[in-house]
């Protein structure tokens, strides 16, 4: 752009031009070439480009002689008055009215290229204001930039461009340009070999994918095959802002679908970005991934396309964006069951058990531990390497600390671990008990809900396995913070269904366990005789379950467990009616060994129930606490 005191000799120039033309023709009767008010607006901006520095060329009379220039039939007036416009609106940007905008917008329709560059770069600049954004638009100016799109001057294309990135960034401007026609025009021009023009028209589809609307209407004008494409580009803002844009794109479950039919070689061209020399391409290149790893094909792709070795880096990066979106990543990639000992094998559980008490960041804190129990979701073998690369430890040493959602997740995970029947022991022995309880009175009913399922997870046993070593449970029977016995009346009172359920669930499994002490305490405990009287006889159902038992990710049946699926609040209602008539036989019965004489380590008998219904209560208990949803 010129400096002032090139526009004031540009300003001159005109001049002298024009009274030469005008005194070689004046024998002939011309009309003088400037008129008497464009000659005024000329000598006035020259005396205020003198005084620049204290001049606001924005209202009052500078901005009355910018304006007549900008209407003049002259083109070089024009074209002084739009390189004005550009210098002056490139050294300061201010909210400006209709007054300031009117003439640029009449420039930009001239058919004079210079015109048509520096007016477009004037606007551009102004349109970085957020309230100048929304008056341009309102004032028609979508309409000349659109035309100037298709220019073949790369000069007027990259400023129209460049305004329209800028212009994009307004949610209030997001569908006008959208239905103005320029994204056909915009998607175009990111392939121009001209640099500049491509990186501002891929920061302006860019722009434009922060709306469900918006994208669907970006990928209809053709926008998805160029943004991969340039993904190869050596430009790193080109990389940044394509990567960007698929990653928003890929929010869109319809548009995931489109991406796997249309763009084989999109995972392998971001794999290969999370090593690029650039941070945000690396930190946006995975989060692209995150988002296309919300369905089960590109969660196994990843995978295949050795996504783990860079996830890896990037996870124990000292960067939190690149930690924040390869912990996210790996997390949706872990869904998939198929990747969970790949995940494993690749290395992640240590890094993962350190992001544990990562507390800078909650959301990092979350991701690792989801992880975890994804990995721990359907394979013995990783449950055990899981624990034995310390997790439970972590958990145990942090859960008490942590925010509700990070203590939601990790309560969570141990319940996961506890379905295994090779680890209850060792969890036991861990003291996981010693910090649950207290989690159950949480003031987070999902915190509540997690630790109750987890005790209830340790509690219970195979009922072909022999009795094991339930001295855990004896030894917090009461404390900490009133114990088990706290625990389960507060559970036995709640209205929700869920938590009744998993009381009654848990004290029927402590009094199978044979443990002479533990079922003393039971039948002695005045807390709890009451309630479990009442649910016993209590015709009415509880109110229905809004919290549920935590399992892994997997199962699309729910994200938590209810009583258990696909029985209706009724039938729920008769199994905790049941469960607790069970326990009132072995609380009102005859003890022998500690175990009513009618009941087996294996079957409960002695009730009006049948075995068989036995053990479907006892299925259904178990499979709600094991299955449930990934995420």
């Amino acid at each position: 752009m010129r400096p002032f005191s090139s526009l004031s000799s540009m300003f001159m120039g005109v001049v002298s031009c024009c009274e030469s033309c005008f005194r070689s023709r004046k024998s002939q009767q011309y009309e003088p070439l400037l008129l008497e008010n464009e000659r005024e607006a000329v000598a006035d901006l020259l005396q205020y480009l003198e005084n620049r520095t204290t001049t606001n060329f924005f209202q009052g009379s500078p901005l009355n002689a910018l304006t007549t220039l900008s209407f003049s039939d002259n083109v070089d007036l024009q074209r002084s008055a739009a390189l004005a416009f550009a210098e002056i609106t490139e050294k300061e940007v201010r909210p400006v009215g209709r007054d300031t905008l009117d003439p640029i917008l009449f420039l930009l329709s001239s058919q004079d290229t210079e015109v048509q560059r520096a007016a477009s770069a004037a606007l551009g600049n102004l349109a970085v204001n957020t309230d100048n954004k929304l008056l341009i638009v309102k004032l028609g100016g979508l309409e000349p930039l659109i035309r100037q799109m298709l220019s073949p001057n790369v000069e007027v294309q990259c400023n129209a461009v460049g305004c329209f990135t800028n212009l994009a960034t307004h949610d209030d401007n997001k569908t006008k340009i959208a239905n103005s026609g320029a994204l056909v025009p915009l998607t175009r021009l990111a392939r121009s070999k001209d640099m500049r023009v491509q990186r501002n028209a891929t920061g302006a589809l860019l722009n434009m994918t922060h709306s469900d609307e918006n994208r669907q209407q970006l990928v209809n004008a053709g926008a998805i095959p160029v943004l991969v494409s340039l993904l190869n580009s050596m430009d790193t803002d080109v990389q940044y802002y394509c990567t960007t844009a698929l990653s928003n794109i890929a929010v869109d479950a319809a548009n995931r679908k489109k991406l796997a039919q249309s763009e084989p070689k999109l995972v392998t061209s971001l794999v290969a970005l999370m090593d690029s020399p650039s941070l945000k391409v690396q930190c946006q290149a995975a989060l692209a991934l995150r988002n296309l790893a919300s369905d089960a094909k590109y969660q196994l792709e990843i995978v295949k396309a050795d996504g783990l070795t860079s996830l890896l880096r990037l996870l124990q990066s000292s960067y939190l964006p690149l930690i924040l979106s390869s912990a996210a990543c790996v997390r949706n990639v872990s869904i998939h069951a198929q990747n969970e000992s790949p995940i494993i094998e690749s290395g992640f559980l240590q890094p993962l058990i350190n992001l544990l008490s990562f507390k800078d960041n909650e959301e990092v804190q979350c991701h690792a531990i989801s992880t975890l129990r994804n990995l721990a979701a359907s394979s013995q073998s990783n449950k055990t390497a899981i624990v034995k690369a310390g997790a439970v430890q972590s958990i145990k040493k942090l859960v008490l600390d942590v925010p509700f959602g990070v203590q939601s997740e990790m309560t969570a995970c141990i319940a996961v671990l506890a379905l295994s029947d090779e680890l209850k022991g060792q969890l036991l022995k861990m003291g996981i008990c010693e910090v649950l309880i207290p989690l159950t009175n949480s003031p987070s009913l999902e915190v509540q809900g997690n630790s109750a399922a987890a005790l209830g997870n340790l509690s219970s046993k195979d009922s072909r396995t022999a009795p094991g070593d339930y001295s855990a449970f004896r030894n917090v029977w009461k404390e900490p913070n009133g114990g088990m016995q706290q625990y389960l009346y507060n559970f036995l009172k709640s209205a929700d269904a869920t938590f009744q359920h998993i009381a009654v669930w848990t004290i029927v499994q402590l009094l199978e366990s044979g443990d002479g002490e533990l079922i003393r305490n039971i039948r002695n405990s005045a807390l709890l005789d009451a309630p479990i009287r009442l649910l016993a006889s209590s015709p009415t159902p509880s109110a229905p379950s809004s919290v549920g038992t935590p399992r892994s990710d997997r199962s699309s049946s729910r994200s938590s467990a209810g009583t258990h699926s696909g029985e209706g609040q009724g039938e729920g209602q008769g199994e905790i009616r049941l469960l607790a008539r069970r326990i009132l036989e072995f609380v009102d019965g005859d003890i022998d060994g500690g175990i009513p004489r009618s009941v087996t380590t294996s079957h409960m008998g002695g009730s009006s129930v049948s075995s068989v219904r036995d053990e479907e209560l006892r299925r259904s208990v178990r499979e709600a606490f094991s299955s449930g949803s990934h995420h």
